[in-house]
């Protein structure tokens, strides 16, 4: 079975090739760096070098495979401190991009790495344009199989806390709290993902992705064990605050404000209402073992 992944060799990417290649499939990596070639083939995948602003060559690199695995993230959209940038826009057409990709391939199986909040028209923040994505691809033909997953938010999110950490002594956002919040592993995404490879395709799936739920505080009290900060604190800050905060370092201010709106969202609860109607078998990952890589970072920095 041939299989043709995105996102090159990500956080989610690596892993997902390394699992698919071990289980023998033949599996291609599109990377948009050429000196990703050499890591992609010492994982036993070959490598496609192109972009996926390029449709053609996305029609010509899935051509033939038995699945596609597509996904889009912020940084294929530019800078996050470019003011110039319309982020929403720019997915918006890599979704496009990837749904003529695929219909004029042939290609009749498809993964589609969304998100938490793709089931949101509106109140999501920036997580509208999975919305927006999972909407495109929803208009191939009724023959294409598409499974979307939607992970909720990731581990490696909280690496940001460490400048606040470092710099003010805690962790400063507009959510927070002893609600409990689910969170997840790109490693247990990867295996959601091969666990779906080896499963039957059929219409259209949605699957969410979790690995952990805490609270922030608790969030807080196990980075604040494993740093040498058993004091640490995750301080709650207005919205305004927020955005004043985001925008006076530089941060596009459409991307700004999206993210305000989405930890508002999650702050409020209403980003899990079809999380928790839907709720997964948790993952193998715990914020406890998240917590040994936060401090390995931390005291890298």
């Amino acid at each position: 079975m041939h299989i043709v992944l995105t996102g090159s060799l990500g956080n989610i990417g690596q892993p997902l090739t390394q699992t698919l290649v071990q289980k023998g499939y033949q599996v291609t990596v599109i990377s948009s760096k050429a000196e990703r070639q050499q890591d992609i083939e010492a994982l036993g995948a070959k490598a496609a070098i192109g972009t996926i602003g390029d449709v053609d060559f996305l029609s010509a690199t899935f051509k033939g495979a038995d699945i596609v695995y597509v996904m889009e993230t912020l940084d294929m959209a530019g800078s996050f401190f470019d003011p110039a940038v319309d982020f929403i826009a720019a997915i918006n057409q890599i979704g496009r991009n990837y749904q003529q990709a695929i219909e004029a391939s042939g290609v009749k199986q498809v993964i589609h790495l969304s998100s938490i909040g793709a089931h949101m028209s509106k109140g999501n923040g920036i997580l509208a344009f999975h919305h927006n994505v999972e909407n495109i691809l929803q208009e191939l033909p009724a023959d294409v199989a598409i499974k979307f997953m939607r992970p909720v938010g990731f581990y490696t999110n909280m690496f940001a806390f460490i400048r606040s950490i470092a710099a003010h002594g805690n962790i400063v956002e507009n959510y927070g709290g002893d609600n409990k919040f689910p969170w997840v592993s790109p490693i247990d995404i990867a295996a959601v993902i091969a666990e779906e490879v080896d499963t039957p395709f059929a219409g259209r799936k949605i699957r969410y992705i979790a690995s952990d739920e805490f609270s922030p505080n608790e969030a807080a009290y196990f980075l604040g064990q494993a740093i040498g900060k058993p004091d640490l604190k995750w301080e709650v800050i207005a919205d305004d605050q927020l955005l004043q905060k985001w925008l006076t370092a530089g941060m596009n201010a459409q991307l700004a404000k999206d993210f305000v709106e989405m930890q508002a969202s999650m702050h409020s609860g209403v980003l899990y209402e079809d999380y928790y109607r839907h709720k997964p078998v948790l993952g193998q990952v715990k914020l406890t073992d998240f917590a040994q890589a936060f401090a390995a970072a931390y005291h890298q920095q």
